[in-house]
């Protein structure tokens, strides 16, 4: 789009699991006021997520447009079968090609800030500065002589999650100084260099919302700092949209909803009493020592990989009692009860070829697991109990994320995943 020999520009704000509810109700309390008005000046959707529901999946399929077997991120961790080893995937190990890195090879200028999954930091045509995964501040960025800008500027590639175990309020505070710095780079660089795409990610959102969830429900000793985070990212939402020109495209998006943890469930925990994983006898309770006998193991947050003869270094399930396997654990996972309340715990077991399409489809668990809200699946081992509890009080929901887009018509998108052509057809 052209107007007046300018081409309009196009910025993206993700706020990193913040729920369509929650910021409904907001607006109707009256609080929220910037981002209240872009809602009911251009509209705004509730949309969905991915399976597994983790940021590092679902913003890669933003960025991808393309779901996990398509680009071979499949969740914050993963595992190498043969010879067995986890590992954590990074923008390395992703397949598909970035939103930015199209736009690039366009010849379009781009900036793009702490997105998940964009570390490594990749070559683009502008800035690009990596993700929590970064340790380093002086390997962050593209160019690498950027990060001399951002220790210049005190930025922060991530809070310290231990932090709000030892000290919640400096936590806390921790997440407002993280907040701030973002924007206040973000606002820079917008005045200082030539773009045509910006997009800024908000991590702490997702942060808060793991650690304080209680508090963002229940009034709570943190709920005034909480209130003051909000208004402080809708004063920053504000002041971006008085920054870009009326013309110009402003897309703000989450990539999960949230809910409140009414138990940790110990996947792991549980197979092991099914009889389904055992671990070499006299090895310690960790998941690489698995015994070969085991039928299946579990990586979080509820994928579920069987022991597959020929696949997995120790496999034992042969290939003719694949199917039945699958189905055998599926039955008894959608008849997981807690043993509390009496309710199933489970609402819905994927076979892998139900919602992923692609070439790198034999990555994937067999079995995707999805819980109902308020059972977070986990996949400790040495966990005492299969219910437990932690210092998080929130989850991820696949429903219940939010879309709002001022100058681009976000009415296609259905999950995450749409909103890569919504994008790519607005800019063109």
């Amino acid at each position: 789009m052209r107007l007046f020999g300018k081409k309009s520009k196009t910025f993206v704000l993700g706020i990193d699991g913040v729920p369509y509810s929650f910021l409904m109700n907001k607006f109707g309390e009256g609080k929220l006021p910037h981002l209240s008005k872009l809602v009911k000046d251009h509209g705004a959707k509730r949309m969905n997520s991915v399976y597994p529901t983790v940021s590092s999946v679902a913003w890669t399929s933003y960025m991808t447009g393309e779901n996990p077997a398509e680009h071979n991120i499949f969740g914050f961790v993963d595992r190498i079968p043969h010879p067995f080893s986890i590992t954590i995937p990074t923008a390395r190990d992703r397949k598909g090609i970035s939103l930015w890195k199209h736009l690039s090879d366009q010849g379009r200028r781009v900036i793009v800030i702490n997105v998940p999954l964009t570390y490594p930091p990749e070559e683009v045509n502008g800035i690009l500065v990596g993700c929590f995964l970064c340790t380093d501040i002086d390997k962050s960025s593209y160019p690498p002589d950027f990060s001399n800008y951002l220790k210049s500027r005190d930025y922060i590639i991530d809070v310290d999650a231990w932090l709000a175990r030892q000290s919640p309020r400096k936590f806390m505070d921790e997440l407002h100084g993280a907040m701030e710095k973002r924007f206040e780079i973000a606002f820079e660089l917008m005045e200082a260099e030539k773009w045509d795409f910006f997009q800024l990610h908000i991590m702490e959102t997702d942060r808060l919302f793991h650690f304080f969830f209680r508090d963002v429900e229940n009034e709570g000793s943190f709920s005034p700092d909480i209130q003051t985070f909000f208004s402080r990212l809708d004063d920053h939402i504000g002041q971006l949209s008085d920054r870009l020109t009326k013309h110009d495209r402003l897309l703000i998006l989450s990539d999960h909803g949230f809910c409140g943890i009414k138990a940790e469930v110990q996947l792991n925990k549980w197979l092991e009493e099914q009889g389904l994983l055992s671990i070499e006898p006299g090895m310690e309770k960790d998941l690489v020592n698995y015994d070969k006998s085991s039928t299946c193991y579990s990586l979080l947050p509820g994928r579920i990989y069987i022991n597959l003869e020929g696949r997995e270094e120790k496999g034992s399930v042969a290939k003719e009692d694949y199917q039945k396997t699958c189905q055998d654990i599926r039955e008894r996972l959608l008849n997981f009860i807690h043993p509390a309340s009496g309710k199933k715990i489970i609402d819905r077991v994927f076979f892998r070829e139900e919602i992923y399409q692609g070439p790198y489809i034999e990555s994937s668990a067999d079995l995707i697991v999805h819980p109902k809200d308020g059972y977070d699946l986990k996949g400790r081992l040495e966990a005492r109990e299969i219910f437990d509890h932690s210092a998080l009080n929130g989850m991820h929901t696949y429903h219940d994320a939010f879309i709002c887009g001022k100058n681009i018509d976000i009415s296609p998108v259905e999950n995450i995943q749409d909103v890569y052509s919504v994008v790519m057809r607005a800019v063109k």
